[in-house]
């Protein structure tokens, strides 16, 4: 949807019109198009940005309890470090799930994330594996800041309130972690969604035209609107991921605290 220029006048194809058309066109498998590629995409990204933001944090918290300024930091740095880490992946990803709305002449056709990684290092060398890597990097600060370190800051707010109605305190649970989990992927999905779509669109691109450009074209055609195209999709994408991601984190950590307790 990122990748869909509509012409000025006409309403951009919805959701459901580039789902329905996935699955007209592919099947239902046209909806797991790029499976390979994001588990690529978070064995690499992921896995830097949130490791080393936790080494950072107890790194910063031997001497005391780190201010919001250098977790914000912290989550900048760690989310720079695994926007380059991820980039290969993410290029694939991008037009591996961006081929079904392209002409047959214009597609990339990777069957899987290992051989389109070696179609892309064969054809284009280092300089196509580092394509759109300042947006991507940009775009990997403000996720991991928007999402990690809000998740930190909605669950040391939200630890002891009482939610009304429910009159249900919050302590260190299940609750708690989902709840702040899911505020953290709402305003990530925000915060992310210009620099996201920007991110797409260098990556699909077959011409060589910079960041700078493209945002002032699209601008120009489509108004600054079109730099939260897509954000439905990523909000569902992002949502259940935030949640899982942190949920399952935290039973982890919890579980190796008590392995190394015993």
């Amino acid at each position: 949807m990122q990748t869909i220029k509509a012409e000025p006048g006409t309403k951009p194809p919805s959701m459901f019109f580039v789902l329905r058309k996935s699955v007209v066109q592919q099947g239902l498998r046209g909806i797991y198009t790029g499976l390979s590629a994001s588990l690529l995409r978070q064995m690499s990204y992921s896995l830097v940005r949130i490791g080393a933001y936790e080494e950072m944090k107890r790194r910063l918290s031997r001497n005391g309890k780190p201010s919001s300024m250098q977790l914000l930091a912290a989550a900048c740095l760690a989310g720079g470090l695994g926007g380059i880490a991820g980039n290969p992946a993410d290029i694939l990803l991008v037009r591996m799930t961006s081929d079904v709305i392209k002409p047959q002449e214009h597609r990339f056709n990777y069957s899987n994330a290992l051989s389109g990684l070696a179609n892309l290092a064969s054809q284009e060398g280092v300089k196509g594996m580092a394509r759109g890597l300042g947006t991507n990097v940009t775009r990997a600060m403000l996720m991991n800041a928007s999402q990690v370190g809000s998740y930190d800051l909605f669950k040391s707010t939200l630890l002891g309130r009482t939610i009304p109605v429910l009159d249900y305190q919050l302590h260190d649970s299940l609750a708690l972690h989902t709840l702040s989990s899911l505020l953290a992927g709402t305003f990530a999905t925000t915060v992310c969604s210009p620099a996201d779509v920007l991110r797409t669109r260098v990556m699909t691109s077959t011409s060589s035209d910079g960041v700078l450009h493209i945002l002032r074209t699209s601008l120009q055609k489509e108004g600054p609107r079109f730099l939260f195209k897509g954000w439905t999709p990523a909000f569902i994408r992002l949502g259940p991921n935030t949640v899982l991601l942190f949920v399952f984190f935290e039973q982890l950590k919890k579980g190796w605290s008590a392995l190394n307790a015993n």
